[in-house]
């Protein structure tokens, strides 16, 4: 086993152990016993227990970032935000260990763990928040405050996640991405903002061709006829036409 190898296989432990134990309750001697190691080689890739933790809890964030994609107004914005919110459950989900550290509640634990916890999940608001405040400039993401936005959509995505590691047979995911999705969208999302606007940009087209053609028409000296009162006017005959009516008469 290579340097990366074994690194990996302490990190694997190390959730695994936190997972089952907590992280307060979790020792070294744990995490090195499950990886079949010695302590020894531990303290050559961590100083201390904290230190892998923090190395989790990082990894975990760059999933987070990296499944987050800006929506483009112009494509179908629906399967965009339902993708984000399905790439960001998977994340949670596919680590279920560290997930349920990190929303677990932080009472009686040590205060530089309590500390490590805040900073994760104001990193993750604030990545959210950054997310809204693009989604404000492109016009799908209601007007407002979206700092309380971010904390109302963290606080209902953690509460689903933290029922489901908790109930015994967990909800499928594709149920959680529907229900979050219909939830933001009776709130802050503008589902209706990119197809309303189509509708009225092809309005005035039409009305600027219109104007173009009147334009026109003025230009030759007579106004344009439109509807039934185009197919009304008669014909006006031309000057031959005239001349040999008036030798008839």
């Amino acid at each position: 086993m290579d340097k990366s190898e074994r690194r990996q296989a302490l990190l694997r432990a190390a959730r695994t152990v936190f997972s089952e134990k907590g992280y307060h309750e979790a020792k070294v001697d744990d995490i090195v016993a499950l990886a079949k190691v010695a302590k020894g080689t531990f303290y050559l890739y961590f100083p201390d227990k904290r230190s892998v933790f923090g190395e989790l809890v990082r990894g975990l964030f760059s999933r987070l970032g990296g499944a987050i994609l800006r929506v483009d107004p112009s494509a179908d914005v629906e399967a965009q935000v339902k993708h984000n919110i399905r790439a960001i459950v998977a994340v949670l989900l596919d680590d279920p260990a560290l997930t349920s550290i990190l929303l677990s509640h932080a009472a009686g634990l040590d205060p530089a763990f309590v500390k490590e916890l805040r900073a994760f999940r104001q990193e993750v608001k604030l990545l959210l928040e950054r997310s809204l405040a693009d989604g404000q400039r492109l016009g799908i993401i209601e007007p407002g405050d979206t700092e309380l936005y971010a904390t109302f959509t963290i606080g209902a995505l953690k509460e689903v996640l933290f029922e489901n590691a908790l109930e015994e047979q967990a909800r499928p995911r594709e149920r959680i991405v529907t229900a979050l999705y219909d939830l933001l969208r009776r709130g802050y999302l503008r589902m209706d903002a990119g197809r309303a606007a189509q509708p009225a940009e092809a309005e005035a087209q039409r009305g600027e061709r219109g104007e173009r053609g009147e334009r026109g028409e003025r230009g030759r000296g007579r106004a344009p006829a439109t509807g039934d009162a185009a197919r009304a006017q008669p014909e006006r005959p031309s000057p031959a036409r005239r001349r040999a009516r008036a030798k008839g008469d």
